[in-house]
């Protein structure tokens, strides 16, 4: 089996794309450039008879995850995050849902087949919107994509001599200025079995395991 992600399709335009739809550039970031590579090896070896199942996952969230999401709710937490990008969207999927559906893609999968097992879809505004429900904690402005990508053009210039955190990089701010990594998992759940569970279910437990990392109560 390999691992691809959604993010080998890059912004899709609000579109929800299926398994079919092919992406070739250019890409926004290194991730999905050499993410995009490793999935079209991957189907060379399945042209040439290797019995491969691939896999294309989307935005994947949950206790334990140390990525930006992590990074991300504890700013929130903390009210240290200032703002948002409007329709910047994912297919969210909690951990254990993903960590089942490789399991599986393995027992069920056509050999030869791709799937996609992201989540549910989802704006990050959604996702704050179901946060400050939840915690009382005013959700960050979402501001239009646009601002991003302006940004963006001036760390570009800034990066040349000053070192950026990752989300301030041309690149992070490129790719949150309205970026849609989004795909239908009705293949995975028609032959797969597969069943995410909905954001605020999932959210709800991630919220509590990082509030406790916080030393606040749940």
């Amino acid at each position: 089996m390999h691992t691809s992600t959604l993010g080998v399709n890059e912004d899709t335009g609000g579109k929800l794309v299926d398994e079919t739809y092919r992406y070739n550039g250019p890409f926004y970031s290194e991730y999905t450039r050499t993410k995009a590579e490793a999935q079209h090896l991957a189907e060379s070896f399945i042209a040439d008879g290797l019995p491969l199942v691939i896999v294309m996952p989307g935005l994947t969230y949950g206790p334990g995850d140390p990525s930006t999401v992590h990074q991300t709710l504890h700013l929130y937490l903390q009210r240290q995050l200032p703002m948002i990008p409007q329709r910047w969207a994912f297919c969210w999927a909690h951990i254990d849902d993903m960590a089942r559906a490789h399991i599986l893609a393995m027992e069920k999968g056509k050999p030869g087949e791709t799937y996609i097992i992201g989540g549910p879809m989802h704006t990050v505004v959604d996702a704050m919107t179901e946060l400050e429900q939840m915690t009382g904690i005013p959700a960050p402005r979402a501001v239009p994509a646009v601002f991003f990508k302006t940004m963006s053009v001036v760390m570009g210039v800034v990066e040349i001599f000053v070192p950026l955190p990752e989300t301030y990089t041309r690149e992070g701010l490129r790719g949150m200025a309205g970026v849609t990594y989004i795909g239908d998992n009705s293949k995975a759940r028609r032959e797969l079995g597969y069943n995410p569970r909905p954001l605020k279910e999932g959210l709800a437990e991630t919220l509590q395991h990082e509030m406790r990392l916080l030393g606040m109560r749940p």
